[in-house]
């Protein structure tokens, strides 16, 4: 069985889906026994390779244990897809999306947005930066119209609309449609539909681990893109009510993007500058020291998060999330973490209080989110579950 993995972003390219498809990839070439050549024994998965529109950019493909081809042509594309067995979309795609169901092959799409029921994939109400109630399926499609022009133009905006339409419809044509959390899969309302949630390496080898108390202020941390969907001014405002716990408390925002400048303005106009840091990107060895600092980290998404990478990623680590209660992301802590309803600045001081006061609970819930993490988000275990996926929709096509 031969598997291509396409998506539209690759590294060196940061996000989520980048990571995932980074480590399924890994994963999957793992158990063929890496490039072409080899055979696995379970699945009978011989060769994985990875389709990309991101260009390398210094990136050395070569050191990866699989194939890697950038920027592909029409007619590479199509050979690629015709060599395949099993098509995998990280996302609906348009092109090879098309390209693969007109070859016949088994296509698997998995999906990390919202492009099949909304133009821009959010389900973010654009100007006015608040969730969706899903206009598009609702037929409303001048506020789609709105919405994805207020960002792109009305040119764009009004194409992205009218792409939605087939996208959807060649999502109904395909042998099986993965969301990334039982939410995603429901708003989604695709035939052929299950869950794969995502998966992250255990690096302690399902060994119990509680972070050692760390001495100083509590550090909270936000992790990821600072953009606008993720409720980053709800975190300053909520630091703001706890004025009165200025000496126990440090939030950091590890990462960057378009809304630093706002974020850095806030936090002069609500006089936090003694509080709050920036460190703008990191990885490696940087992003770990700056990780190493945090007691808990916060997430405070107003849009409807698919699923929150970086939540599983903290969770693994054994560390306290603090997240908002929306989409996939809510579904992902559980009763593994401290929630509050999206965009409630007082439900998430109120969190971040009980955090601060309450050592103990921070480490029991950091234990328990490392549990959960363990059961629900192996990169074994999302690798295992794609293989017999694609195992029993190449059955089906036979």
């Amino acid at each position: 069985m031969k598997v291509l993995v396409y998506a539209h972003s690759f590294v060196p390219n940061i996000g989520g889906a980048e990571t995932y498809v980074m480590l399924l990839a890994r994963g999957l070439a793992e158990r063929s026994g890496g490039r072409p050549g080899s055979a696995d024994d379970a699945r009978g998965l011989d060769r994985v390779a990875v389709a990309t529109r991101a260009e390398a950019a210094g990136f050395d493909d070569v050191a990866l244990p699989f194939g890697v081809v950038r920027r592909p042509g029409l007619r590479r594309l199509w050979r690629l897809i015709g060599d395949a067995d099993v098509v995998h979309l990280a996302g609906p795609v348009l092109l090879p999306l098309a390209l693969s169901l007109l070859r016949g092959k088994s296509v698997v799409v998995e999906h990390h947005g919202y492009q099949a029921i909304c133009p821009n994939g959010l389900l973010f109400l654009e100007p006015k930066r608040s969730a969706c109630p899903g206009h598009f399926m609702a037929r409303r499609y001048g506020k789609c119209l709105r919405c994805a022009s207020a960002s792109a133009g009305w040119r764009k905006g009004f194409l992205k609309v009218l792409l939605t339409f087939p996208r959807r419809w060649l999502c109904t044509q395909v042998a099986a449609n993965i969301g990334i959390t039982d939410h995603v899969s429901q708003r989604l309302g695709l035939p052929a539909a299950g869950t794969i949630y995502h998966g992250v390496p255990d690096r302690e080898g399902g060994a119990s681990r509680t972070p050692r108390p760390r001495q100083g202020r509590f550090t909270f941390a936000y992790v990821g893109r600072l953009v606008g969907e993720k409720g980053l001014p709800l975190l300053l405002q909520a630091t703001a009510r706890l004025r009165d716990a200025r000496n126990e408390l440090h939030v950091a925002f590890i990462g960057d993007g378009p809304e630093r400048r706002h974020l850095e303005s806030m936090v002069r106009d609500l006089g936090l500058s003694d509080l709050v840091t920036f460190t703008g990107f990191l990885q490696g060895r940087a992003l770990e020291g700056a990780l190493a600092g945090a007691n808990a980290v916060v997430m405070p998404s107003v849009c409807e998060e698919t699923a929150g990478l970086a939540a599983i990623e903290h969770m693994m680590r054994g560390r306290l999330v603090i997240a908002a209660d929306i989409g996939g992301l809510g579904e992902v802590v559980g009763r593994a973490g401290l929630k509050f309803s999206a965009g409630d600045v007082a439900g998430l001081a109120a969190c971040m209080r009980r955090a601060l006061k309450d050592p103990a609970l921070v480490t029991a819930l950091g234990a328990k989110a490392r549990q959960r993490a363990l059961e629900h988000f192996r990169q074994d275990r999302m690798v295992e579950e794609h293989l017999l996926l694609y195992s029993t929709v190449c059955q089906e096509r036979s």
